[in-house]
């Protein structure tokens, strides 16, 4: 099965200047812990979960920051039509939980964990994903 027959089509982004109020009322909305930041091409630039706002704002006093400050900027991704067993493996190896589908340099969709296991073939794939996932960082 393809990346592009499991992942959410239906993405919602930021901007580098998007505040990080903004971004976490927007996660609350959306019920999500990451928003994809891109720029005005809609190129991702960037990744803002829910703890690089704790980590790197809250915790640190910077409420004023925005998500270009507080945005990890290398971003692993997948193709629409890349497998998702390769995909589930670089979700494991990346220890990430959302893995951006970027097609021709722009976003098209997200791939996430539970998209994965909803798949009863890829259900091995995501408990060993979310396994790795869960590892301490090295």
């Amino acid at each position: 099965m393809k990346v592009k027959d499991l992942m959410t089509n239906q993405v919602a982004s930021a901007t580098p200047d998007t505040s990080l109020e903004q971004l976490a009322n927007k996660m609350k909305e959306l019920n999500v812990g990451s928003i994809p930041i891109c720029d005005s091409n809609n190129v991702a630039v960037g990744v803002v979960t829910d703890r690089d706002i704790v980590l790197k704002g809250v915790s640190v006093g910077n409420m004023s920051a925005s998500a270009k400050d507080v945005m990890s900027k290398n971003i692993v991704s997948a193709t629409p039509d890349m497998d998702a067993h390769e995909a589930a493996n670089i979700m494991a190896q990346n220890q990430i939980r959302r893995l951006p589908v970027m097609e021709n340099g722009k976003m098209v969709g997200i791939l996430s964990i539970g998209d994965l296991s909803t798949v009863n073939i890829y259900e091995n794939e995501a408990g060993q994903a979310l396994s790795s996932i869960s590892q301490p960082t090295k």
